[in-house]
């Protein structure tokens, strides 16, 4: 390989390692890039995503009242007692019995219950003069009972699941307040970077500046046209630049690190070293009247929605604790068919005294059931019950506590709703006063760069000192730079005013449900 074959070689090299390193050491990152990954590696989102499960899980447990409740039983029973009377057996009486029993329950949303039993069971026995053994016994009823005064009612019956179902729903509430508050640290911590990258390009515009004029003066100090002493100033000039580019360059570093932790990197699995931000701040003009503003806070703000649903809580627990209130008179219907069969033991005359069994005729447990089913022997009830607890007594004071808690509420909605005009307000002056400041400043800065240039030319033929141009130097830096600081304000307003609204999610197309899904 010569030796020009081996230069190019090892250009290359240098030159493959050098991107390589260089995309380790950048990343460039767009204002939604960092939204992204802020919702989807953000840690406190991660566990107020688990919230709405939760909820969700006590939600159903509190229908579980609600399913059929299917039961089944089963009972064996030997009884052996001494023989008293000669109608009974020699020594002793045995008595076998074994019964079945299965049931339906459901409960239902007036408050009552309503249940379809069905009894069977066969009993033997060694008894002298049985006409029937063993015998088949079943029954088929149906049971409804009702509550009149207290728990009677739809909320009353579904109080837990709509307590529950509230419950979700504030959990929704507060994951969305938690998504506005990440959505605006990102924006907040983003817009702050650029402020600090951008102002760190104003501060060494300054310091060329600077170094111009100093350079500049040395020339004219060697051809003698300028005294030895002005360069001085201007030396001072550029060693405060320097300092100053020193401070931009910490605050760019500050800033980088506040969006780090903002939107979580290290989960991203990526370590570069340079964040640069794709994203320039916007000057475009927001027309938004008060009203409106007013009015889209109510309708969307989470905490506002969170106190509205706490409100139904309480307003649940107040109807509950009234109806507490109330005695007890409750319905009770059963309607029943019983069916019975079994073996039939046939006596002589038909008289069992005699002891003289002619015949017996088989019998099976089905007759007993078709008998019930059949509704042969119909069988019906009904029963008002009317007690008054002494715990209505005491019930006075939980009816009370709910209304003091409801009252409560509602002073807290009220309060809450105050200090989310106050926040509108300020939001909306916010905006409009950050507005006006980037057009006064824009001004100014175009004043300051004419001031300088005509400067400038006064300098060259001597009509002005070094001084008034490093003074209106400094003047066209702070102009930029407080035109910068208003652009990036004007933007950060912009995102308050949307979280105060709480419009954030539905101004940058964040679907919540989207959010959950990709967090869980």
């Amino acid at each position: 390989m010569t030796k020009y074959k081996k230069t190019i070689f090892v250009i290359s090299i240098l030159f493959l390692f050098t991107s390589v390193w260089g995309q380790q050491k950048e990343k460039a990152l767009s204002l939604e890039d960092c939204i992204i990954s802020a919702l989807q590696n953000n840690l406190g989102i991660a566990v107020e995503v688990l919230n709405p499960e939760l909820a969700d899980t006590s939600v159903s447990l509190a229908k579980q009242k609600f399913l059929p409740q299917l039961g089944f039983s089963f009972f064996k029973r030997e009884t052996n007692t001494a023989s008293f009377s000669w109608l009974e057996a020699a020594e002793q009486v045995t008595t076998n019995l074994k019964d079945y029993a299965a049931q339906l329950r459901q409960e239902i949303p007036t408050g009552g219950n309503f249940s379809i039993t069905l009894y069977s069971y066969k009993e033997d026995t060694n008894q002298k003069f049985q006409t029937i053994n063993p015998r088949y016994g079943s029954t088929l009823s149906f049971d409804f009972t009702q509550p009149l005064l207290r728990n009677f009612g739809f909320k009353m019956s579904r109080r837990e699941i709509l307590i529950a179902q509230n419950n979700m729903d504030i959990s929704e509430t507060r994951f969305k307040g938690a998504l506005l508050d990440a959505v605006y640290n990102v924006e907040e911590a983003y817009w702050n970077l650029v402020y600090s990258i951008e102002n760190l390009k104003v501060k060494k515009q300054a310091l060329e500046l600077a170094r111009d004029l100093l350079a500049k003066n040395k020339r004219e100090v060697e051809v003698g046209t300028l005294a030895p002493i002005e360069i001085l100033s201007a030396e001072a000039e550029v060693a405060t630049r320097e300092a100053e580019i020193l401070q931009a360059e910490v605050l760019v570093k500050n800033n980088e690190d506040r969006l780090r932790t903002v939107i979580n990197i290290a989960a991203r699995g990526e370590d570069f070293e340079e964040i640069v931000p794709t994203d320039k701040p916007s000057f475009e003009k927001k027309e938004i009247s008060l009203d409106e503003a007013l009015f889209l806070g109510l309708e969307n703000r989470p905490d506002l929605h969170e106190i509205k649903l706490d409100l139904k809580n309480k307003d649940l627990d107040l109807s509950y604790a009234k109806n507490q209130l109330l005695p007890n008179l409750s319905l009770e219907a059963s309607y029943w068919s019983p069916g019975t069969s079994g073996t039939k033991i046939l006596y002589e005359d038909g008289n069992p005294l005699t002891e003289n069994v002619i015949g017996v005729i088989p019998g099976i447990a089905s007759d007993a059931l078709k008998d019930a089913f059949d509704f042969k022997y119909r069988n019906w009830s009904v029963r008002l019950t009317f007690s008054v607890p002494v715990e209505t007594i005491f019930s006075r004071a939980q009816y009370a506590q709910a209304r003091v808690s409801k009252d409560q509420a509602i002073l807290t909605l009220q309060n809450q709703e105050q200090q989310v005009f106050l926040e509108i307000r300020n939001a909306v002056r916010t905006v409009q006063t950050d507005y006006k400041r980037v057009q006064a400043y824009k001004v100014a800065r175009d004043l300051a760069e004419r001031k300088l240039e005509a400067e400038e030319k006064k300098l060259k033929v001597g009509l002005t000192t070094n001084y008034l141009v490093l003074q209106h130097q400094r003047d066209l830096a702070d102009a930029r730079s407080a035109e910068l600081r208003a652009i990036i304000d004007y933007n950060l307003s912009l995102a308050l005013l949307d979280k105060a609204l709480g419009t954030t999610l539905k101004n940058k197309n964040i679907k919540f449900s989207e959010i959950r899904a990709s967090s869980t």
